[in-house]
Parts: structure tokens; sequence; C-alpha cells
């Protein structure tokens, strides 16, 4: 018998800014037909499984802080936080090379201390 998982036992936010700009639900709209597809199915699995759900799908980058990995012809990343019963989306970018830039880490770390 399979497994019965309340569907959207977790709900996920999106990282509003001060000025009220969606900046992550923004750059996932913006993103190809096949791209949004994948992340929709992994949406759908970190709702259910939530800090369950690991590799290859999610990894714990931080404490605190893990990044959703969405695989494919182009490589997204968005990290996020649970809070409550709350899966935080806090920032989103396309990976580009192997290692992912401080850059991005620091700009997920400064939006994880404003929620």
């Amino acid at each position: 018998m399979a497994e019965k998982v309340t569907p959207g036992k977790w709900e996920i936010k999106f990282y509003e800014s001060a000025r009220g700009e969606k900046i992550v639900e923004s750059f996932l709209s913006s993103l190809e037909h096949p791209t949004r597809a994948k992340l929709a199915r992994l949406m759908d699995l970190l709702q259910k499984y939530g800090p369950s759900l690991g590799m290859p799908h999610s990894k714990m980058i931080t404490s605190g802080l893990c990044e959703l990995r969405v695989r494919g012809k182009i490589e997204i990343r968005i990290f996020y936080t649970f809070k409550g019963k709350f899966v935080y989306f806090l920032h989103a970018f396309k990976k580009q090379s192997q290692k992912t830039p401080d850059k991005e880490i620091e700009t997920a770390n400064q939006r994880l201390k404003l929620i």
C-alpha cells in the first residue's frame, strides 16, 4: 500500500522586499516552461516532505539555510529556510559554475535575517 502523505503539510512563502517586491517569485516566473515544470514537481515534494527532503532534490548549505536543486539544461538553485510550518524561498539564481558563489549565499543569509 502506498504511503499516505497529507498534501500541503508545509506552505511555501516567497521573500518580499521592504518595497513589497517578490523578487524570487518574479525570477521563477520568468523561467522557461520545462524548468518551471521541474520546479513545480520539486515544490510539491518540498511541501509534502519538508525538512526530510534530501539529495538529489535538496541540500543543507548552512545551519538554517537549504537549497532546492532544479537540475537540467538550466540549473536553478533556490535557497530556503523553515519557520513554523512555512518554507520561505529567500533567493534564487541560475547556477553557472561548479561552486555556489559566496555572494549568492550571502544574499540568502541577509534575507534570512529579515524574516
